[in-house]
């Protein structure tokens, strides 16, 4: 009869603990994207990549001392960076809840008892001392995984919070050289512009002389007076834009303004970066966001472990040893000397819906991880493409430009050799010089969407971030 009761007991737990573990229907519905899914070719040879200083390349030391600086003074790299021991923290706070538990207490009171409860005279209606002096401890056993769960989510958001700080600091080096490439168009703009306002002035001069002798009329003056304040407005507006980009530079180094002693860039000085031909599998692993993108999934993976073992028994086992007494001077004795141990479980039955609630909700989380994953790998693939096309635009641009700046300076040669021989006016010369001017401008402006082009194919290719050693799931993997 016996031997019937515990089999029967157990039969019923087993009922329970499968009833209670309904999790039928609720599973992750998206899958992610590997590179043979995208159309990426496998990596046979070693791709060329940035390196880890890739802003180097351009050979401009001014422009690594000021990267140096935006390295070490910007504030939300800062931040980052407080995010990423904040989730560290998180995984210490994970691995503690999987290893034994022990504390200790001391409790010294007065207490009066009632008359009237469960405590007969003398105690009942008296004032005693009560003393406690006692060592504890539990230990969650954890057979289902949910610790495991957690421990793993919060890895995954300690890993994606490092690639985080590490995608903003390539985000900051890339801004930081997009600004100085733009100061330095800026600048030479302004050089043209000034060289283009002395000119005006040229013209201006000549014009109002030969309107003075009748040899021009008063339009020919007022459209020079015109052109004369037009090309003023582009020096003042060139002018307020460098110091534009100055603050914006120098809020990039985390500073009020710039260090004393930075010159205005050249874009003359600048060399040009190597680009990869094609791109391989293996470059998806390079991009501090898409592993950031990654290791949220792993986190919501691990949420959805943890969600699921909370259908199942949650066991523990706790004891305490100590003394208790009735008067502080027993406390000590032997005789006050105590212990229990024993495990303690707990098992759903009836959460009114709560349990499969957070079961899909954790599962919905994995999808919309999943999800970004595959839309961060998407957009960055768009990016490589836009800085890709881009510089072949720009390349195919500069190929024809500089055959039209190569005619506007022979024409311009050509007008000051008849200068020289006395068959052509300064008018003309100054109006073939326009035309080279304008041509420059054009060549500049060029050279720095192309210079711009590169910095921001450097860091559509992950701007030379590796992935760390320990952190394998940084690489692409479907799973």
């Amino acid at each position: 009869m016996k031997r019937r009761s515990l089999c029967a007991v157990a039969a019923l737990g087993a009922a329970l603990l499968v009833g209670c573990a309904d999790t039928q229907g609720i599973r992750s519905e998206a899958r992610l994207r590997d590179a043979t899914a995208l159309g990426l070719a496998a990596a046979i040879e070693p791709s060329l990549a940035p390196a880890p200083d890739w802003w180097t390349a351009l050979g401009d030391p001014a422009l690594d001392a000021l990267v140096a600086r935006a390295l070490e003074g910007n504030p939300s790299l800062r931040v980052a960076a407080a995010r990423m021991a904040r989730a560290d923290a998180g995984v210490a706070l994970a691995r503690a809840a999987d290893a034994p538990q022990v504390g200790a207490g001391l409790e010294l009171n007065r207490q009066q008892f009632s008359e009237n409860y469960i405590y007969p005279p003398p105690l009942g209606g008296s004032v005693q001392s009560l003393g406690g002096l006692k060592l504890s401890g539990s230990w969650a056993l954890d057979f289902f995984g949910r610790n495991a769960g957690v421990l793993q989510a919060a890895i995954g958001q300690a890993r994606a919070a490092e690639a985080e700080h590490d995608a903003a600091r390539v985000l900051l080096v890339a801004n930081v050289a997009r600004a100085w490439i733009q100061w330095a168009r800026l600048a030479g703009q302004r050089e043209l512009a000034e060289r283009s306002l002395a000119q005006r002035q040229e013209m201006l001069a000549l014009v109002g002389a030969r309107a003075r002798a009748g040899l021009d009329n008063r339009i020919e003056l007022h459209l020079n007076e015109s052109n004369q304040a037009d090309a003023h407005t582009q020096v003042l507006a060139l002018a307020q834009q460098i110091e534009a980009t100055r603050h914006a530079l120098a809020a990039l180094l985390g500073e009020p303004r710039l260090p004393a002693g930075v010159a205005a860039p050249s874009l003359g000085r600048l060399r040009r970066l190597a680009v990869p031909a094609e791109l391989q599998a293996d470059w998806l692993g390079r991009r501090a966001d898409i592993a950031a993108a990654r290791w949220r999934v792993e986190a919501a993976r691990g949420q959805v472990q943890a969600a699921r073992a909370e259908f199942y028994p949650n066991v523990n086992l706790a004891g305490v040893l100590g003394f208790e007494s009735l008067g502080f001077g027993q406390l000590l004795r032997g005789g006050s000397f105590g212990w229990n141990v024993g495990p303690a479980l707990r098992l759903p039955i009836f959460e009114g819906g709560r349990l499969r609630a957070n079961l899909k909700g954790s599962v919905a989380d994995e999808d919309a991880a999943i999800e970004s994953y595959n839309a961060a790998v998407i957009d960055a693939m768009r990016e490589v493409a836009d800085q890709s096309l881009a510089l072949r635009a720009v390349a195919a641009q500069q190929a024809q430009q500089a055959q039209a700046l190569a005619g506007a300076e022979r024409a311009w040669e050509l007008a000051r050799q008849r200068q020289r021989a006395g068959i052509a006016t300064d008018l003309q010369v100054l109006a073939a010089e326009t035309a080279v001017l304008a041509q420059r401008r054009q060549a500049l402006e060029l050279a720095a969407q192309g210079f711009l082009a590169q910095v921001g194919l450097a860091q559509a290719l992950g701007g030379g971030w590796q992935p760390r050693p320990e952190a394998p799931l940084a690489r692409v993997s479907a799973r």
